[in-house]
């Protein structure tokens, strides 16, 4: 006879990463405001959050951005946006 009680036992945790890290961090004007969009390195976009953030600050404290993403990658990732808008993009590049 069991002493669980018919209450299965939980299964073994498996360790390691659940997704993928992000990658890229793009600060771009989206209108009327700034947002930070956060891509994998497929350039996938995971979320995308206001630019003034207290998270986007530190994720980006003491990295320097490049700016402009007006290469044929970003195409996919930044589809909406205009050029003026790609041309002044911040795109900050994560440690993984």
């Amino acid at each position: 006879m069991s002493l669980t009680f018919g209450i299965e036992s939980h299964q073994s945790h498996a360790s390691g990463m659940h997704h993928k890290p992000v990658r890229y961090l793009v600060v771009i004007d989206a209108g009327d405001a700034a947002v930070a969009r956060m891509l994998l390195d497929s350039r996938e976009l995971v979320t995308m959050i206001d630019a003034c953030a207290a998270e986007v600050a530190s994720m980006i404290a003491g990295l320097t951005p490049t700016v402009g993403a007006m290469g044929t990658e970003w195409d996919g990732a930044l589809v909406g946006h205009t050029n003026d808008e790609r041309l002044n993009a911040k795109v900050y590049t994560l440690a993984v």
